[in-house]
Protein backbone atom coordinates (compact mmCIF):
# COMPACT_ATOMS: atom_id res chain seq x y z
CA UNK A 1 0.00 0.00 0.00
CA UNK A 2 1.01 3.59 -0.86
CA UNK A 3 -0.92 6.50 0.95
CA UNK A 4 -0.26 10.07 -0.19
CA UNK A 5 -2.02 13.57 0.71
CA UNK A 6 -2.72 15.67 -2.10
CA UNK A 7 -3.96 18.46 -0.66
CA UNK A 8 -5.08 19.38 2.70
CA UNK A 9 -8.02 22.05 3.65
CA UNK A 10 -7.13 24.99 5.51
CA UNK A 11 -9.77 24.91 7.32
CA UNK A 12 -10.47 22.10 8.37
CA UNK A 13 -8.75 18.65 9.01
CA UNK A 14 -10.15 17.28 5.40
CA UNK A 15 -7.98 15.89 3.14
CA UNK A 16 -8.17 14.55 0.00
CA UNK A 17 -5.87 11.53 -1.37
CA UNK A 18 -4.68 8.42 -2.63
CA UNK A 19 -4.31 5.06 -1.58
CA UNK A 20 -2.76 2.37 -4.48
CA UNK A 21 -3.41 -1.43 -3.65
CA UNK A 22 -2.85 -3.98 -5.60
CA UNK A 23 -6.57 -4.27 -7.52
CA UNK A 24 -6.22 -0.14 -7.81
CA UNK A 25 -6.62 3.46 -6.11
CA UNK A 26 -8.64 4.98 -4.03
CA UNK A 27 -9.68 8.41 -4.32
CA UNK A 28 -10.32 9.74 -0.51
CA UNK A 29 -12.12 10.87 1.24
CA UNK A 30 -14.25 7.93 -0.40
CA UNK A 31 -17.49 6.17 0.87
CA UNK A 32 -17.33 2.49 1.33
CA UNK A 33 -20.88 0.45 0.69
CA UNK A 34 -21.05 -2.98 2.62
CA UNK A 35 -21.07 -6.17 0.97
CA UNK A 36 -21.53 -8.54 3.64
CA UNK A 37 -22.12 -11.46 1.26
CA UNK A 38 -19.47 -10.93 -0.84
CA UNK A 39 -22.05 -8.64 -2.92
CA UNK A 40 -23.56 -5.23 -1.99
CA UNK A 41 -27.00 -6.14 -1.32
CA UNK A 42 -29.14 -6.07 -4.96
CA UNK A 43 -25.93 -4.70 -7.38
CA UNK A 44 -24.13 -6.78 -9.25
CA UNK A 45 -20.32 -5.83 -9.73
CA UNK A 46 -21.33 -4.31 -12.99
CA UNK A 47 -23.38 -1.99 -11.57
CA UNK A 48 -20.74 -0.89 -8.92
CA UNK A 49 -18.65 -0.02 -11.71
CA UNK A 50 -21.18 1.96 -13.61
CA UNK A 51 -21.87 3.65 -10.09
CA UNK A 52 -18.03 4.83 -9.27
CA UNK A 53 -17.54 2.65 -6.44
CA UNK A 54 -14.22 2.56 -5.76
CA UNK A 55 -14.02 -0.03 -3.19
CA UNK A 56 -16.66 -2.07 -0.86
CA UNK A 57 -16.46 -3.39 2.54
CA UNK A 58 -16.68 -7.71 2.91
CA UNK A 59 -17.64 -9.54 6.05
CA UNK A 60 -15.23 -12.21 7.40
CA UNK A 61 -18.15 -13.64 10.38
CA UNK A 62 -20.27 -14.56 7.25
CA UNK A 63 -17.91 -15.81 5.01
CA UNK A 64 -16.21 -17.41 7.04
CA UNK A 65 -19.73 -19.14 8.28
CA UNK A 66 -20.71 -19.54 4.28
CA UNK A 67 -19.41 -20.48 1.74
CA UNK A 68 -15.76 -20.76 4.07
CA UNK A 69 -12.88 -19.24 3.81
CA UNK A 70 -10.83 -22.06 2.13
CA UNK A 71 -13.48 -22.35 -0.66
CA UNK A 72 -12.94 -18.98 -1.59
CA UNK A 73 -9.08 -19.24 -1.61
CA UNK A 74 -9.61 -22.28 -3.46
CA UNK A 75 -11.56 -20.23 -6.65
CA UNK A 76 -8.63 -17.95 -6.17
CA UNK A 77 -9.51 -15.39 -3.81
CA UNK A 78 -12.83 -13.13 -3.04
CA UNK A 79 -12.36 -10.75 -6.08
CA UNK A 80 -12.36 -13.91 -8.52
CA UNK A 81 -15.30 -15.40 -6.28
CA UNK A 82 -17.12 -12.35 -7.57
CA UNK A 83 -15.73 -11.22 -10.63
CA UNK A 84 -14.82 -7.85 -8.68
CA UNK A 85 -11.47 -6.14 -9.94
CA UNK A 86 -11.21 -3.33 -7.74
CA UNK A 87 -10.41 -2.85 -4.17
CA UNK A 88 -12.03 -4.70 -1.31
CA UNK A 89 -11.88 -4.49 2.52
CA UNK A 90 -12.48 -6.81 5.46
CA UNK A 91 -13.68 -6.43 8.57
CA UNK A 92 -12.06 -9.18 11.40
CA UNK A 93 -15.17 -11.02 12.18
CA UNK A 94 -15.53 -9.52 16.10
CA UNK A 95 -18.59 -7.13 15.81
CA UNK A 96 -20.61 -9.31 14.60
CA UNK A 97 -20.19 -12.12 16.78
CA UNK A 98 -20.75 -9.56 19.80
CA UNK A 99 -23.96 -7.96 18.09
CA UNK A 100 -25.44 -10.47 16.87
CA UNK A 101 -25.39 -12.40 19.57
CA UNK A 102 -26.40 -9.11 22.05
CA UNK A 103 -30.18 -9.42 22.99
CA UNK A 104 -29.90 -13.01 22.18
CA UNK A 105 -27.94 -14.35 24.78
CA UNK A 106 -26.09 -13.56 28.07
CA UNK A 107 -22.84 -12.55 27.25
CA UNK A 108 -19.61 -13.80 29.45
CA UNK A 109 -16.76 -11.64 29.01
CA UNK A 110 -14.07 -11.58 31.46
CA UNK A 111 -10.05 -12.73 31.66
CA UNK A 112 -8.50 -14.84 34.28
CA UNK A 113 -8.84 -12.48 37.22
CA UNK A 114 -12.42 -10.88 35.92
CA UNK A 115 -15.64 -11.55 34.72
CA UNK A 116 -17.96 -9.04 33.43
CA UNK A 117 -21.72 -9.93 32.47
CA UNK A 118 -23.97 -8.22 30.03
CA UNK A 119 -27.07 -8.41 27.82
CA UNK A 120 -30.32 -10.23 28.53
CA UNK A 121 -31.28 -13.55 27.44
CA UNK A 122 -34.35 -12.95 25.19
CA UNK A 123 -37.62 -14.72 26.00
CA UNK A 124 -38.21 -18.29 24.49
CA UNK A 125 -34.79 -19.06 24.11
CA UNK A 126 -33.68 -21.56 26.88
CA UNK A 127 -30.48 -23.05 28.04
CA UNK A 128 -27.19 -21.42 28.93
CA UNK A 129 -26.31 -19.91 25.41
CA UNK A 130 -23.25 -18.24 25.98
CA UNK A 131 -20.86 -15.48 23.52
CA UNK A 132 -17.99 -16.42 25.87
CA UNK A 133 -14.86 -13.62 25.35
CA UNK A 134 -11.50 -14.16 26.74
CA UNK A 135 -8.49 -13.26 26.22
CA UNK A 136 -8.05 -16.30 23.86
CA UNK A 137 -10.81 -15.19 21.82
CA UNK A 138 -14.37 -15.21 21.34
CA UNK A 139 -16.66 -19.09 21.45
CA UNK A 140 -19.77 -18.55 19.84
CA UNK A 141 -22.84 -20.25 18.35
CA UNK A 142 -22.98 -19.55 14.27
CA UNK A 143 -26.51 -18.13 13.68
CA UNK A 144 -27.01 -20.26 10.98
CA UNK A 145 -27.20 -23.67 12.76
CA UNK A 146 -25.92 -23.33 16.17
CA UNK A 147 -22.57 -25.25 16.05
CA UNK A 148 -19.55 -24.05 18.39
CA UNK A 149 -16.92 -21.57 16.76
CA UNK A 150 -13.71 -20.00 18.17
CA UNK A 151 -12.61 -17.02 16.56
CA UNK A 152 -9.50 -14.96 17.98
CA UNK A 153 -6.88 -12.65 16.42
CA UNK A 154 -5.27 -14.97 14.06
CA UNK A 155 -8.02 -16.94 12.90
CA UNK A 156 -9.17 -13.63 12.05
CA UNK A 157 -6.00 -12.91 10.27
CA UNK A 158 -5.76 -16.05 8.79
CA UNK A 159 -9.67 -16.10 7.64
CA UNK A 160 -8.75 -12.64 5.83
CA UNK A 161 -5.78 -13.45 3.94
CA UNK A 162 -7.41 -16.61 2.55
CA UNK A 163 -10.17 -14.49 1.63
CA UNK A 164 -7.58 -11.77 0.32
CA UNK A 165 -8.64 -8.60 0.82
CA UNK A 166 -6.86 -5.45 0.38
CA UNK A 167 -7.28 -4.46 3.54
CA UNK A 168 -8.06 -5.80 6.57
CA UNK A 169 -8.96 -5.15 9.71
CA UNK A 170 -7.11 -6.15 13.43
CA UNK A 171 -9.34 -8.40 15.24
CA UNK A 172 -11.14 -6.24 18.18
CA UNK A 173 -13.10 -6.55 21.33
CA UNK A 174 -15.98 -3.91 20.27
CA UNK A 175 -16.88 -2.01 23.05
CA UNK A 176 -21.04 -2.07 24.21
CA UNK A 177 -22.88 1.23 24.68
CA UNK A 178 -23.34 2.34 27.89
CA UNK A 179 -20.54 0.41 29.98
CA UNK A 180 -18.15 1.87 32.55
CA UNK A 181 -15.11 3.33 32.19
CA UNK A 182 -13.39 0.23 33.81
CA UNK A 183 -15.12 -2.18 31.18
CA UNK A 184 -14.20 0.33 28.76
CA UNK A 185 -10.67 0.24 29.72
CA UNK A 186 -10.55 -4.12 30.37
CA UNK A 187 -12.07 -3.80 26.53
CA UNK A 188 -9.61 -1.44 25.26
CA UNK A 189 -6.76 -3.35 26.98
CA UNK A 190 -7.96 -6.69 25.70
CA UNK A 191 -7.87 -4.70 21.75
CA UNK A 192 -4.65 -3.81 22.35
CA UNK A 193 -3.46 -6.99 23.36
CA UNK A 194 -4.91 -8.38 19.91
CA UNK A 195 -3.77 -6.00 17.88
CA UNK A 196 -0.56 -7.22 18.88
CA UNK A 197 -1.06 -10.46 18.38
CA UNK A 198 -2.88 -9.69 14.71
CA UNK A 199 -0.07 -8.34 13.57
CA UNK A 200 2.65 -11.07 14.13
CA UNK A 201 0.68 -13.35 12.46
CA UNK A 202 -0.24 -11.07 9.66
CA UNK A 203 3.74 -10.57 9.54
CA UNK A 204 4.33 -14.12 9.18
CA UNK A 205 1.30 -14.62 6.52
CA UNK A 206 2.83 -11.87 4.77
CA UNK A 207 5.85 -13.05 3.69
CA UNK A 208 3.93 -15.81 1.37
CA UNK A 209 4.19 -15.06 -1.87
CA UNK A 210 0.33 -14.72 -2.58
CA UNK A 211 -0.52 -12.40 0.28
CA UNK A 212 2.53 -9.53 -0.34
CA UNK A 213 -0.51 -7.28 -1.40
CA UNK A 214 -2.53 -7.27 1.78
CA UNK A 215 -2.63 -4.68 4.41
CA UNK A 216 -3.59 -4.70 7.65
CA UNK A 217 -5.41 -1.28 10.12
CA UNK A 218 -5.12 -1.49 13.48
CA UNK A 219 -8.64 -0.53 15.30
CA UNK A 220 -8.62 1.94 17.99
CA UNK A 221 -11.37 1.06 20.90
CA UNK A 222 -12.18 2.97 24.44
CA UNK A 223 -15.87 4.01 24.33
CA UNK A 224 -16.42 7.66 24.64
CA UNK A 225 -13.51 8.41 27.35
CA UNK A 226 -11.10 10.65 26.33
CA UNK A 227 -8.27 9.12 28.37
CA UNK A 228 -8.52 5.46 26.76
CA UNK A 229 -9.51 7.02 23.67
CA UNK A 230 -6.00 8.42 23.16
CA UNK A 231 -4.28 5.93 25.14
CA UNK A 232 -5.92 3.61 22.67
CA UNK A 233 -4.74 6.24 19.68
CA UNK A 234 -1.21 6.57 20.88
CA UNK A 235 -0.87 2.61 21.04
CA UNK A 236 -2.57 1.54 17.82
CA UNK A 237 -0.88 4.52 15.82
CA UNK A 238 2.73 2.60 17.01
CA UNK A 239 2.00 -0.41 16.08
CA UNK A 240 3.26 -1.54 12.32
CA UNK A 241 0.15 -1.41 10.62
CA UNK A 242 -0.69 0.24 7.24
CA UNK A 243 -3.90 2.58 8.40
CA UNK A 244 -5.64 2.95 11.32
CA UNK A 245 -10.11 2.47 12.04
CA UNK A 246 -11.61 3.94 14.16
CA UNK A 247 -14.23 1.56 16.08
CA UNK A 248 -16.86 1.86 18.64
CA UNK A 249 -18.71 4.53 17.70
CA UNK A 250 -22.33 4.47 16.60
CA UNK A 251 -22.80 1.59 18.67
CA UNK A 252 -25.72 4.17 20.67
CA UNK A 253 -24.12 6.94 21.81
CA UNK A 254 -24.97 10.66 20.70
CA UNK A 255 -23.19 12.49 17.57
CA UNK A 256 -22.01 14.88 19.82
CA UNK A 257 -20.13 11.60 21.68
CA UNK A 258 -19.18 10.18 18.83
CA UNK A 259 -17.23 13.47 17.03
CA UNK A 260 -15.80 13.82 20.64
CA UNK A 261 -14.10 10.79 20.29
CA UNK A 262 -12.90 11.46 16.78
CA UNK A 263 -11.64 14.72 18.41
CA UNK A 264 -9.62 12.89 20.59
CA UNK A 265 -7.93 10.85 18.63
CA UNK A 266 -7.27 12.90 16.18
CA UNK A 267 -3.75 14.87 17.52
CA UNK A 268 -2.34 11.12 17.97
CA UNK A 269 -2.60 10.04 14.54
CA UNK A 270 0.19 10.06 12.01
CA UNK A 271 -0.11 12.16 9.10
CA UNK A 272 1.08 9.60 6.32
CA UNK A 273 -1.56 6.37 7.65
CA UNK A 274 -5.02 6.41 5.95
CA UNK A 275 -7.88 6.28 8.31
CA UNK A 276 -11.31 4.43 8.25
CA UNK A 277 -14.25 4.87 10.49
CA UNK A 278 -16.36 2.15 11.10
CA UNK A 279 -19.99 1.87 10.64
CA UNK A 280 -20.95 5.25 9.88
CA UNK A 281 -22.21 6.64 7.19
CA UNK A 282 -25.29 9.71 7.51
CA UNK A 283 -25.15 12.54 5.84
CA UNK A 284 -24.28 15.19 8.88
CA UNK A 285 -21.97 12.43 9.72
CA UNK A 286 -20.16 12.28 7.09
CA UNK A 287 -19.27 15.60 6.93
CA UNK A 288 -18.50 15.40 10.50
CA UNK A 289 -15.86 12.74 10.06
CA UNK A 290 -14.46 14.03 6.66
CA UNK A 291 -13.78 17.63 8.75
CA UNK A 292 -11.63 15.27 11.39
CA UNK A 293 -9.36 13.89 8.79
CA UNK A 294 -11.55 10.90 8.13
CA UNK A 295 -10.41 9.40 4.45
CA UNK A 296 -12.89 6.22 4.31
CA UNK A 297 -15.83 5.30 6.08
CA UNK A 298 -18.66 1.98 5.68
CA UNK A 299 -21.96 2.09 6.36
CA UNK A 300 -24.83 -0.20 5.55
CA UNK A 301 -27.08 3.11 5.28
CA UNK A 302 -27.58 3.12 1.28
CA UNK A 303 -28.69 -0.56 0.71
CA UNK A 304 -30.77 -1.21 4.29
CA UNK A 305 -32.73 2.18 3.77
CA UNK A 306 -33.29 1.32 0.23
CA UNK A 307 -34.52 -1.96 0.92
CA UNK A 308 -37.15 -0.54 3.62
CA UNK A 309 -38.49 1.92 1.29
CA UNK A 310 -35.97 5.22 2.13
CA UNK A 311 -34.16 6.78 -0.29
CA UNK A 312 -31.72 9.39 0.30
CA UNK A 313 -31.99 13.03 -1.19
CA UNK A 314 -30.67 16.30 -0.68
CA UNK A 315 -31.21 18.53 2.12
CA UNK A 316 -32.72 20.80 -0.59
CA UNK A 317 -35.26 18.22 -1.81
CA UNK A 318 -35.87 16.79 2.02
CA UNK A 319 -36.98 20.70 2.78
CA UNK A 320 -39.06 20.98 -0.44
CA UNK A 321 -40.79 17.60 0.20
CA UNK A 322 -40.82 18.24 3.95
CA UNK A 323 -39.95 15.38 4.96
CA UNK A 324 -40.33 13.73 8.05
CA UNK A 325 -36.29 13.15 8.58
CA UNK A 326 -33.42 15.26 7.20
CA UNK A 327 -32.44 13.53 3.69
CA UNK A 328 -34.84 10.43 3.79
CA UNK A 329 -37.73 10.48 1.60
CA UNK A 330 -40.19 7.49 2.25
CA UNK A 331 -41.24 6.52 -1.41
CA UNK A 332 -44.44 4.58 -0.06
CA UNK A 333 -45.91 7.67 1.10
CA UNK A 334 -49.19 8.65 -0.11
CA UNK A 335 -48.18 11.94 -1.83
CA UNK A 336 -45.78 10.51 -4.35
CA UNK A 337 -48.57 7.80 -6.12
CA UNK A 338 -49.02 10.09 -8.75
CA UNK A 339 -45.88 12.20 -8.48
CA UNK A 340 -43.92 12.12 -12.24
CA UNK A 341 -40.74 13.80 -10.50
CA UNK A 342 -37.54 12.02 -10.36
CA UNK A 343 -36.38 11.09 -6.71
CA UNK A 344 -34.11 13.73 -6.59
CA UNK A 345 -34.07 16.58 -9.13
CA UNK A 346 -30.70 17.09 -8.67
CA UNK A 347 -29.25 13.52 -9.12
CA UNK A 348 -27.51 11.99 -12.42
CA UNK A 349 -28.11 8.37 -11.47
CA UNK A 350 -29.75 6.44 -13.65
CA UNK A 351 -32.80 5.69 -11.83
CA UNK A 352 -33.34 9.30 -11.58
CA UNK A 353 -32.45 9.75 -15.20
CA UNK A 354 -35.16 7.12 -16.24
CA UNK A 355 -37.93 6.41 -13.62
CA UNK A 356 -40.48 8.45 -11.55
CA UNK A 357 -41.24 8.62 -8.00
CA UNK A 358 -45.07 7.03 -8.80
CA UNK A 359 -42.93 4.15 -10.68
CA UNK A 360 -40.91 3.68 -7.50
CA UNK A 361 -43.98 4.46 -5.14
CA UNK A 362 -45.96 1.36 -6.94
CA UNK A 363 -42.90 -0.97 -7.02
CA UNK A 364 -42.68 -0.56 -3.55
CA UNK A 365 -45.91 -1.00 -2.92
CA UNK A 366 -46.28 -4.30 -5.06
CA UNK A 367 -43.18 -5.80 -3.26
CA UNK A 368 -41.43 -6.23 -6.38
CA UNK A 369 -37.77 -6.44 -6.57
CA UNK A 370 -37.23 -4.12 -9.12
CA UNK A 371 -38.09 -1.63 -6.46
CA UNK A 372 -35.45 -2.53 -4.05
CA UNK A 373 -32.94 -2.84 -6.79
CA UNK A 374 -33.56 0.59 -7.94
CA UNK A 375 -33.54 2.38 -4.91
CA UNK A 376 -30.52 0.83 -3.69
CA UNK A 377 -29.08 1.74 -6.97
CA UNK A 378 -30.05 5.29 -6.70
CA UNK A 379 -28.92 5.25 -2.61
CA UNK A 380 -25.43 4.17 -3.66
CA UNK A 381 -24.84 6.43 -6.35
CA UNK A 382 -25.86 9.39 -4.37
CA UNK A 383 -23.98 8.82 -1.58
CA UNK A 384 -20.56 7.87 -4.15
CA UNK A 385 -21.52 11.08 -5.81
CA UNK A 386 -21.57 12.92 -2.68
CA UNK A 387 -18.34 11.95 -1.69
CA UNK A 388 -16.67 12.89 -5.40
CA UNK A 389 -18.28 16.26 -4.34
CA UNK A 390 -16.46 16.68 -1.47
CA UNK A 391 -12.61 15.43 -2.90
CA UNK A 392 -13.87 18.47 -5.36
CA UNK A 393 -14.70 20.85 -2.89
CA UNK A 394 -11.48 20.58 -0.33
CA UNK A 395 -9.04 20.47 -3.71
CA UNK A 396 -10.69 24.16 -4.58
CA UNK A 397 -10.86 25.05 -1.14
CA UNK A 398 -14.32 25.30 -0.70
CA UNK A 399 -15.12 22.15 2.05
CA UNK A 400 -16.95 24.78 4.88
CA UNK A 401 -18.97 26.01 1.71
CA UNK A 402 -19.91 22.59 0.52
CA UNK A 403 -21.03 21.47 4.22
CA UNK A 404 -23.05 24.45 4.45
CA UNK A 405 -24.86 24.13 1.49
CA UNK A 406 -25.56 20.72 2.67
CA UNK A 407 -26.21 21.40 6.60
CA UNK A 408 -29.43 19.47 7.63
CA UNK A 409 -30.65 22.52 9.56
CA UNK A 410 -32.97 25.08 8.12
Amino acid sequence: MKFKVIKKDRQTKARVGKIALAHGTIETPSFVPVGTQATVKALSPRDLHEIGVQVFFANTYHLYLRPGADLIAKIGGIHKFMNWDNPIMTDSGGFQVFSLGLGKYKFKIGDEKTKVFFGQERKGITGEKLVEISEDGVEFKSHLDGSKHILNPEKSIEIQHKLGSDIMMSFDDCTPYPCSHEYAKLSMERTHRWATRCVRIHRKLKNKPHNLSQNLYGVIQGSIYEDLRIKSAQFIDSLNTSGIAIGGVSVGESKKEMYQVLDFVNPYLSEDKPRHLLGVGEIDDVFAAVERGIDTMDCVIPTRWARNETLIVSPETSRKEQTKTPCRLSIKNNKYIEDTGPIDQNCDCYVCKNYTRAYLNHLYRSGEILGIYLGTFHNVYFMTELFRKIRESILEGKFIKLKKKWSLQD
